[in-house]
């Protein structure tokens, strides 16, 4: 190729980041061994102003970023080294990995709308992994009720009335927000606990968004899996154990992983998921599954890069650049 791609990291800030679990940094180390320029920004310095006609004659919205050029090297301590700050236009850029971490809130959502206007490939255009849009439009725990035949009981609901009933039914159940993250505001109701009550009035208290309720899966003792999909095709899994005296698996509130394999009814899951994954442009896709049952559709920022690589010798970061080159060439960008 003609010079290297350019690459802007859209991230929390990288100096707090644990660089050898966080999956953006295992993906901005595979981009600098292919030589990619890598820029790195948060979305506070994220901007959208007037149209401008570019010299090819192009109308395009101006998308900018107060970005600092990075190099990253895997050293505890001294992982990055930053240049100085400088606005780049992010329409200038050949990608843009969106890979801040939720809450899903109103400020997630304006950030799709403006790398929106220059999403895709080709002049004026960045390809932005995942398709902002579609991660608009993909909420975690909202895409995966489009597949009831996948996922266990499950409710979404302001009702305090229907919740009850769903847990007169199934006894044992799990309460979680809607748009939260790595395992905040989750808990485990069993039958017998008179604490719902005083959860849901506390909830209601301070958000208008409803619950997500799901039948609790026991088999989550045995862990919680999460497979990496890449353009639709599954790569590689982990199993997250719960700590003991903890409900919930997730690796930030001490989740333990351990090696996994594919099972039939994992690929089943997957096939079935796939092709919507493939045809929405997310590439980069994390799939919780308990037992047999899917649980959530992660499209924000899912992580399990390093672990699954450890476990299995593999390069994840590598199988997404690929995906993400072979969509730039695909679209005329030598890559």
């Amino acid at each position: 190729m003609s010079r290297p791609l350019k690459v802007a990291v859209q991230m929390d800030p990288l100096g707090a980041i644990d660089i050898n679990g966080d999956s953006t940094f295992a993906m901005m180390l595979e981009a600098q061994a292919r030589g990619y320029e890598l820029f790195v920004y948060q979305v506070e310095a994220l901007s959208l102003s007037e149209g401008r006609t570019s010299p090819q004659g192009h109308r395009t919205d101006r998308v900018s970023a107060r970005a600092r050029p990075v190099t990253v090297q895997r050293r505890a301590g001294d992982h990055a080294t930053f240049g100085p700050e400088q606005v780049i236009d992010l329409a200038g850029m050949d990608v843009i990995l969106m890979r801040q971490d939720p809450p899903f809130d109103m400020a997630y959502i304006t950030a799709t709308h403006i790398l929106e206007h220059i999403h895709g490939v080709g002049p004026d255009r960045a390809l932005v992994v995942n398709n902002p849009a579609a991660v608009r439009n993909a909420p975690e725990k909202i895409l995966v009720t489009h597949y009831p035949d996948l996922m266990p009981p499950t409710l979404v609901t302001w009702d305090v009335k229907a919740i009850l009933e769903f847990r007169a039914k199934w006894r044992d159940i799990i309460v979680k927000p809607l748009f939260g993250n790595g395992g905040a505001g989750v808990f485990r109701i069993r039958e017998d606990d008179p604490n719902l009550n005083a959860l849901l009035e506390m909830h209601f208290a301070r958000s208008r968004e409803p619950l997500m309720i799901q039948r609790y899966e026991p088999a989550v003792r045995k862990g919680d899996k999460r497979i990496i999909l890449v353009d639709g095709q599954p790569v590689g899994a982990i199993d997250r154990i719960p700590a003991e005296g903890e409900t919930r698996s997730n690796m930030h509130v001490g989740g333990k992983p351990v090696r996994a394999a594919l099972t039939a009814r994992d690929r089943e899951i997957c096939n079935a998921i796939g092709p919507m994954l493939r045809e929405q442009g997310l590439i980069f896709v994390g799939i919780d599954v308990i037992g047999e049952w899917l649980t959530e559709i992660n499209v924000t920022s899912p992580t399990g890069l390093q672990e699954i690589d450890r476990f299995d010798g593999i390069n994840t970061a590598g199988l997404i650049w690929d995906a993400i080159t072979s969509r730039l060439v695909a679209g005329g960008v030598s890559a």
